[in-house]
């Protein structure tokens, strides 16, 4: 079955409807969806190398401007939109210590926790919520999510081949490791 998920993934990877669908990922992991546009981008990248880098900068700009979402959520509508989205990814302690932080290094914090497995949406929802200056997050979450997958994207492009030879040798294990990351990643945010 994950020898069927995996092969359905990379056809799609190959498909004409795989960058409007990372773009749709992309934008709405950066304001409520839980799943990151990672899961898209890896096999896409795998699939077509030659096309890494545009993946890479529709996905960035995709996450910045579905941010903007989140920045407004947080802005507009946190108690009726916001709070219930960080509840569910048990993050409101964190959101509390962040509020003091942010005044200081409120771009560093972005850009920090932009390139980290840490939901972006997290980021994004708390940066309206504090009211903080919209350029600055503009350029933060632009570096971050700029580094994040155009790194990824180099990676992949430059090891490709032996990164999709150990994958699908491996799939059980990479599948196995990539669930423990994203659980990690909602664990770190509810005890840490």
């Amino acid at each position: 079955m994950l020898r069927r998920l995996y092969d359905w993934v990379m056809k799609l990877a190959e498909g004409p409807n795989a960058l409007p669908a990372l773009a749709i990922i992309s934008f709405v992991e950066s304001s409520f969806f839980p799943i990151p546009p990672d899961v898209l981008l890896v096999p896409m990248v795998l699939a077509a190398p030659r096309r890494a880098f545009l993946f890479a900068a529709v996905c960035t700009a995709s996450s910045v401007i579905g941010g903007y979402v989140g920045y407004a959520i947080g802005y507009y509508a946190f108690e009726a939109v916001g709070r219930p989205v960080l509840e569910f990814y048990h993050a409101m302690p964190r959101y509390e210590s962040l509020r003091a932080d942010f005044d200081a290094y409120g771009a560093w914090i972005i850009i920090a926790k932009g390139v980290t497995p840490i939901p972006y949406k997290l980021v994004t929802i708390a940066s309206g919520a504090f009211h903080f200056d919209l350029a600055t997050f503009t350029v933060a979450s632009l570096i971050s999510r700029s580094l994040r997958f155009f790194l990824l994207a180099v990676l992949l492009w430059w090891f490709g081949q032996p990164i999709r030879a150990f994958i699908e040798k491996r799939l059980t294990l990479v599948t196995s490791v990539f669930l423990v990351g994203l659980v990690g990643g909602f664990f770190i945010l509810r005890y840490i």
